[in-house]
């Protein structure tokens, strides 16, 4: 077959495929439109699951007549007219694709007027022929699009729809994802003529509370606590709240950068990682709004919008995971007031970009409900500074050029910062630490020299054996870690599951190789494409107990707290397990003896 340009009703029904994969997805798309139009309300009707009718109604600033057309039309838009444009998207849509693309599988009629307009006008469209009749309407100033017979010209891909139940749950759970990032917006969500959503725009704390608590559930908002977090250049705020043996709540995760909801691994790794480092059994459910300067961040990655990528991604995560770390330092006990009412708010320190000072920071999109970066918090809430046209400080450079160097976000402090003296039940005291590998402890005459190596590792190891039973929690890899199969690994896998699991590993065949998704924290330094294979080899062999695997893994680990941080874990120990410890992990120095030798 000769190349040839595809007719435009081909090509738009390929596109098609890309934006309108169900019911919810024309939901979606024009739901967003109405927001980007200026709309306050925004009404849903639909009938049969979407699949015989949607309708869109909204009070925005419509559509002029002369425009009604090629609103139709296949990469017609008003959102971004040059690449400077596309590279600071603040709006939800930008393509110029949705229009076009639902009218090419479905019957859509577009009725709309403008403020000035003394009449309203309608567009239809139909199916492969495009061919859009405008004629005049009666309508409010505002727009209304009616989605009629979804695939009814494509009837293979109307055989993939579900049950009418199943596609409006999906309409559902999309609305739920849009209304978390408006909450200044009306929602009303109708489905075979009854209303079966609202929600209602909320202009202060206890309404928010409220909204988000029709929106995500009673159990979620019920163990939710509040964090904020902000630097020069990013600000993140949200929820978080903790499974527990009554509810699981981590079914709710939702994310959203500069308003717009998106499906992140970066964001569910920091995620996992803080709750691993803050020893936190089980998952969380969450949802966080992270506000930065558009132009750090791609949101023009996928055809439905739901993934980005960020400039500076080891940034944005390591901004994230300390944020969710402080949050979960000061989360309420269960005794404690919900702190839905009084947000903890963390005050840190810029720690910026390791790279280039970018491009001057633009104000952040109004309607963002996260505070903006920059703002400072004085007791009745933020207030906002001026807006930054600089680069990044040097001290903010710095201070993140030092994070990228160390491994732990704790740093080690030096020999000569020493804590007060520790002294356990039996005698034993801290003297002193030699350098940041060895420390001297003293009881009477006795001296002992400890290894921080040795006792980070047991402690580790007491740690891990009460936690196992439980489970360790994953962090998904950044960049998953690849070897070569062996066919005998397919059978450990599938015997050796629970265990795996147990130990926060993921590992999946992928036709000849062997691909490692996920590890505990501990092991994220580790040299996981030779580890891997000798665990598995291990396992081939037998099925470990607990102490076995404590000790295996502890053994990997070569990042421990400082000395002085070591030696109290230690001393807050049962005596018993204290003196066995001790002797495992200290060599003693016969002072003494040496004293006598040279005398």
């Amino acid at each position: 077959m000769a190349i040839q340009v595809l007719p435009p009703q081909l090509a738009n029904q390929i596109a098609a495929g890309e934006v309108v994969e169900r019911p919810a997805s024309v939901i979606k798309e024009l739901v967003e439109n109405s927001l980007d139009a200026g709309a306050t309300r925004v009404e849903i009707e639909i009938e049969r699951g979407g699949s015989k009718k949607m309708l869109i109604r909204d009070n925005g600033k419509g559509i002029p007549k002369a425009e009604l057309e090629l609103a139709l039309a296949r990469h017609a838009t008003s959102k971004v007219a040059t690449l400077s444009d596309l590279e600071a998207i603040l709006s939800f849509g930008f393509r110029g694709e949705a229009l076009a693309s639902i009218s090419s599988v479905a019957r859509l009629t577009l009725t709309s007027r403008t403020a000035d307009a003394s009449e309203a006008w309608q567009a239809y469209a139909e199916g492969r022929e495009m061919a859009v009749r405008v004629q005049p309407a009666a309508h409010p100033v505002g727009t209304t699009v009616e989605v009629v017979d979804l695939f009814f010209n494509t009837p293979a891909r109307r055989r993939f729809l579900k049950a009418d139940k199943t596609e409006f749950t999906h309409i559902e759970e999309q609305l739920r994802r849009i209304a978390l990032a408006k909450d200044e917006i009306h929602f009303v969500l109708r489905h075979n003529g009854k209303v079966i959503r609202q929600y209602r725009p909320a202009t202060n704390e206890r309404q928010r509370q409220q909204r988000l608590g029709a929106i995500c559930g009673s159990a979620f908002t019920e163990r939710a606590f509040h964090l904020v977090s902000a630097n020069d250049d990013l600000a993140l705020h949200g929820y978080l709240a903790l499974d527990d043996v009554r509810a699981r709540v981590s079914d709710i995760q939702y994310f959203y950068v500069n308003g717009r909801v998106v499906r992140d691994r970066l964001v569910n790794h920091a995620v996992r990682q803080a709750l691993e480092e803050a020893g936190v059994p089980g998952q969380a459910g969450f949802v966080l709004y992270l506000n930065l300067d558009p132009q750090e961040v791609d949101v023009n990655v996928h055809p439905a919008k739901h993934e980005v990528r960020f400039h500076q991604a080891r940034y944005v995560h390591d901004f994230i995971l300390q944020g969710l770390q402080q949050g979960l330092a000061q989360r309420p006990t269960a005794s404690a007031a919900t702190t839905l009412e009084t947000p903890a708010v963390q005050e840190r320190a810029p720690e910026p970009y390791h790279t280039p000072s970018p491009a001057p920071r633009a104000e952040p999109h109004p309607a963002a409900s996260a505070p903006r970066p920059g703002a400072s918090y004085s007791g009745g809430g933020y207030q906002p500074s001026p807006l930054r046209s600089a680069a990044p400080s040097q001290r903010a450079v710095d201070s993140y050029g030092h994070l990228m160097q160390t491994p732990s976000a704790q740093a080690v402090p030096s020999a000569a910062a020493d804590p007060a003296p520790v002294t356990d039940t039996a005698g034993w005291r801290w003297l002193s630490a030699l350098d940041e590998a060895h420390a001297l402890v003293q009881q009477g005459p006795q001296l002992r020299l400890i290894s921080r190596q040795a006792l980070g590792s047991q402690l580790l190891k007491a740690q891990l054996c009460d936690r196992l039973p439980q489970g360790l929690v994953g962090q998904p890899l950044l960049l998953p870690v690849s070897v070569p199969l062996d066919v005998n690994w397919v059978t450990v896998l599938e015997q050796r599951s629970e265990l795996l699991r147990r130990l926060g590993i993921e590992m999946a065949v992928q036709g000849q190789r062997l691909v490692i998704r996920t590890v505990p924290a501990l092991l994220r330094h580790a040299d996981l494409a030779t580890l891997m294979p000798e665990l598995l080899q291990w396992l081939e062999a037998e099925s470990p107990a607990h102490p076995a695997l404590a000790t295996w893994l502890s053994a990997q680990c070569r990042e421990f707290d400082p000395l002085p941080g070591l030696w109290r874990q230690w001393a807050a120990l049962p005596e018993d397990e204290r003196q066995t410890l001790l002797a495992q992990v200290s060599t003693e120095l016969p002072w003494q003896q040496h004293l006598e030798s040279t005398e």
